[in-house]
């Protein structure tokens, strides 16, 4: 069992080590335990700090990608490389690294695919009373799209198996979060979670500038996300009400007319029409749009297909870490025997 340990960072010279030197070195159930670190355009030491605390396993960024970016290429170097088990830390020490035994049990035991660390956010001081209720909305409204009953969707403190790295597919810009637990509901992945506690707070959060922003943001993956997997429902469900509201100008329309109220009332006839050509608009665009779903649905197992004949490959290939990422033009190539100086991305 082989278990890689991903850390994003962005200018982190100062938590990193914090956090490398709290990483347990042994595991119960895990062979090997690797560190790697995303690095995200840094302009600090954060690569020389992470060599001195002994990693050799980096992804680097010409420029800053995002938080979701670092994510999937790490995902994806971590799975080159034969890893079984990915998780998913900060550079700022928000999370408690010791608590990583725990978080890949249930992973291990067979019992999920994927675990989330459940902050409790209502306990954690440096967040306002505000902030709170908006992270538990926000949680539920995430299990409302996914089918979860997770406390505390918005943790980055995560495990993932080998299999649900292979078929979730991150497509938005600004975080991973909640779009890999509503992607993860919906393909039928086994998702958990455990209690811990957070570190004493470093810094202020990079992702946003602040909980406007954040909501915006979040709220802006969440629906994108929803509409990727549930669109029927959602057009379905505007259709149903442009369809009652439509028929009340009608329903008006008869009433006055059976009463020999005066005028012709041909403005209720225009309203309604209106409203039941949008009706008729919305059941129309949720069928192409479920038919699209679906023709996704069947892309994204090809992909998957793909994903598991190149993974395979590599880990059956016997080279250790040979592995190149060209962020320049945006492909992952597979180097085992040379180096191109174009790579900014790759393994030591």
């Amino acid at each position: 069992m082989k278990v890689f340990v991903q850390i994003p960072c962005l200018n982190e010279e100062t938590t990193l080590p914090l956090v490398l030197d709290s990483i347990p070195k042994t595991i119960d159930g895990v062979d090997e335990i690797v560190v790697l670190v995303i690095d995200d355009g840094s302009s600090d030491r954060t690569v020389e700090v992470a060599r001195e605390h002994g990693v050799t396993h980096f992804v680097r960024h010409a420029r800053n990608m995002g938080l979701a970016r670092s994510f999937r290429d790490g995902v994806d170097y971590a799975l080159l490389n034969g890893a079984d088990i990915i998780v998913n830390t900060d550079g700022d020490n928000q999370y408690p690294q010791d608590m990583i035994g725990q978080l890949v049990q249930p992973i291990i035991r067979g019992e999920a695919e994927i675990v989330i660390a459940d902050r409790q956010t209502a306990k954690i001081a440096h967040f306002s009373p505000f902030k709170k209720v908006m992270q538990r909305f926000g949680s539920w409204v995430v299990n409302k799209a996914a089918g979860t009953t997770l406390p505390d969707a918005a943790s980055g403190f995560r495990a993932y198996s080998r299999e649900a790295g292979i078929r979730l597919n991150v497509v938005t810009k600004f975080s991973y979060c909640m779009e890999t637990i509503i992607q993860a509901g919906n393909k039928r992945l086994a998702i958990t979670s455990i209690p811990v506690t957070t570190n004493e707070k470093t810094r202020e959060s990079r992702l946003f500038k602040n909980i406007w922003q954040h909501m915006f943001q979040s709220g802006s993956a969440i629906v994108r996300a929803y509409v990727m997997y549930k669109p029927y429902m959602i057009f379905a469900n505007l259709g149903l009400f442009f369809l009652v509201i439509g028929l009340i100008p009608f329903i008006r329309y008869l009433v006055l007319i059976g009463t020999s109220a005066p005028g012709n009332h041909i403005q209720s006839l225009l309203v309604g029409t209106m409203l039941l050509t949008g009706s008729l608009l919305s059941f129309a665009i949720g069928v192409v749009a479920d038919l699209t779903r679906v023709n996704r649905t069947l892309q994204e197992e090809a992909l998957d297909f793909l994903k598991l004949q190149r993974y395979a490959q590599k880990s059956g290939s016997g080279l250790d870490s040979k592995v190149v990422l060209d962020h320049r033009s945006d492909n992952l190539l597979e180097r085992p025997g040379r180096r191109p100086s174009s790579a900014r991305t790759q393994a030591r």
